[in-house]
């Protein structure tokens, strides 16, 4: 499916994102993702050359423990991903608009600084970039959130196996298709 009808149905059910729960926050991103597709179909300048080869794809860390995030970005950058670490949700869905295409891997924590959790931003990303691959954590005792059914939960303290683990397979399986 073309990136600009993506775009207008997931803007087409602005109202049921809202009327569901999805914070209002997350319904506005979906806003703004039609006002870029929009953008991308006027007729413009042509876009300026890259570099040869391909982009490389990307492991967001969204932690807002400092350590904990620069262990889990240390331990990523072992991979063949690209890693990008972020304190908020905030900061990863800026990330994500800039680069969404490109991001393999987001790794997150349910407890986050700013109005966003991980949970919402879990939603956010299996709606809006449903090809990233979404590992969820926390050190909080609870089992398994309510998360998007492809997500996957990994309790504190994680093990970097498991972390390692995830990254590769969102490096080798398939992406789901976008529907």
């Amino acid at each position: 499916m073309p990136l600009d009808q993506i775009g207008q149905t997931l803007a087409s059910i602005y109202d049921d994102l809202v009327s569901e729960g999805v914070p209002e926050h997350l319904a506005a991103l979906v806003r703004r993702v039609r006002q870029t597709d929009a953008e991308a179909t006027a007729p413009h300048e042509p876009p300026p050359l890259v570099a040869d080869g391909p982009v490389p794809r990307l492991a967001l860390v969204v932690e807002d423990d400092p350590e904990i995030r620069a262990l889990a970005e240390t331990l990523l950058e072992e991979t063949e991903l690209d890693v990008v670490g972020c304190d908020s949700a905030e900061a990863a869905l800026t990330v994500l608009q800039a680069r969404g295409g490109d991001v393999a891997l987001v790794f997150a924590d349910v407890r986050l600084a700013g109005a966003m959790d991980g949970l919402q931003l879990a939603r956010a990303v299996a709606t809006l970039w449903p090809r990233a691959r979404l590992v969820i954590t926390s050190g909080h005792g609870i089992r398994r959130p309510d998360l998007p059914r492809e997500a996957v939960f990994i309790a504190k303290p994680w093990r970097p196996l498991d972390v390692l683990v995830e990254a590769e397979r969102a490096t080798t399986d398939p992406a789901p298709p976008v529907t």
